[in-house]
């Protein structure tokens, strides 16, 4: 295994040439290359990790901080959260970041970054610091160094990987579980209780919103120029940041790891997961729907569901989340597009 030190953070990613199931297209012009073609990209989780197959926050976690490498010029630290991202990227003794990375408790990765924060600034140096973790370790038992952070405005950008439960310790329902979903902890009890009951749970974009901290944003996997867009954004702000990235679960959510990239579009194509950008508690951007889908189609690939589609209470629970896209869709008017183009 390498040192650290001869680990680099400008190591580029290897291409293949087009027509393989490999990153790659190297060979179309550049003004029609994919992102993932880009060969300005770094590397800041490299191969051999252990994450599933298929695995959104993998995904995420490698855009997001490729793209803060590039508008920082390296000069980043980041402190991740116990969860799968951490336990998938370090297995000991071995690493897969190659970027000056720390591992935090389950529930301080924010105060972890703060101090990160205040001891650069101490030094007289302009490292640009973030802090990540899953929907356990932010929603729930980081929500409270999350909320300081927030409210001390201290300079960091805070990373959400969310899927949706706690799925590195067997699939528990977490703060972000949507309603209706079926986790270790929220297993269908006869007709009355089909899944995870509605109503609870937070929405941590609108509440970072509500401490009107400079940025807020959503971005989703099956959308990577926008989830660069929103990061190179942030680096660009000083003050507290937060982006809540959509990350499917193959394993947790009972799908096929091909189906990854789908969910991540049929969650914003229902208006399940509006995708927007706010700044000072207001929102400034929104993601319009290009092709409006019933939540159905979302639901069925995924075995978290599949109870819903049995009984009589699963249908009203169905009923329950297409309200929730009809409402989100209504308030972030992400049907502007439809209606401008006559599509």
């Amino acid at each position: 295994m390498k040192q650290i030190d001869e680990l680099s953070p400008e190591q580029k990613v290897k291409f293949y040439q087009k027509g393989t199931f490999t990153v790659g297209n190297r060979l179309v012009d550049q003004a029609n290359r994919t992102v993932q073609a880009s060969m300005a990209r770094s590397n800041a989780i490299t191969s051999g990790h252990r994450a599933c197959q298929g695995c959104g926050e993998a995904l995420g976690a490698r855009y997001a901080l490729d793209t803060a490498m590039r508008a920082t010029g390296g000069n980043m630290i980041a402190a991740n959260a116990t969860g799968c991202l951490e336990v998938f990227t370090t297995p000991y003794p071995e690493t897969s970041w190659q970027m000056p990375w720390m591992h935090s408790l389950f529930g301080n990765a924010p105060a972890v970054a703060s101090g990160m924060q205040a001891a650069m600034k101490a030094k007289g140096r302009d490292t640009r610091i973030i802090a990540q973790g899953g929907d356990g370790g932010t929603v729930d038992i980081g929500f409270g160094c999350l909320s300081g952070m927030f409210e001390r405005n201290d300079d960091v950008l805070y990373i959400c990987y969310d899927n949706e439960a706690y799925m590195n310790t067997g699939v528990q329902r977490s703060g972000a579980t949507p309603g209706g979903a079926r986790t270790a902890t929220t297993m269908p009890v006869g007709e009355q209780y089909p899944g995870n009951v509605f109503g609870t749970g937070k929405n941590l974009p609108r509440i970072a919103m509500a401490h009107n901290i400079p940025y807020v944003a959503t971005a989703s996997v099956a959308y990577l120029q926008d989830l660069e867009a929103k990061v190179e954004r942030a680096m660009q702000i000083h003050g507290a940041r937060y982006i809540h990235v959509y990350v499917p679960c193959p394993l947790g959510w009972g799908c096929a790891s091909h189906e990854t990239i789908n969910l991540a579009r049929l969650v914003v194509e229902t208006g399940f997961f509006p995708l927007f950008e706010a700044e000072h508690g207001r929102v400034v951007r929104t993601r319009p729907i290009r092709s409006r889908v019933p939540i159905e189609e979302y639901l069925r690939p995924q075995r978290r569901f599949a109870h819903l589609f049995k009984t009589e209470s699963g249908k009203a629970a169905i009923a329950k989340l297409q309200a929730m896209c009809d409402h989100n869709i209504a308030e972030f008017d992400l049907l502007r597009e439809e209606e401008e183009t006559g599509r």
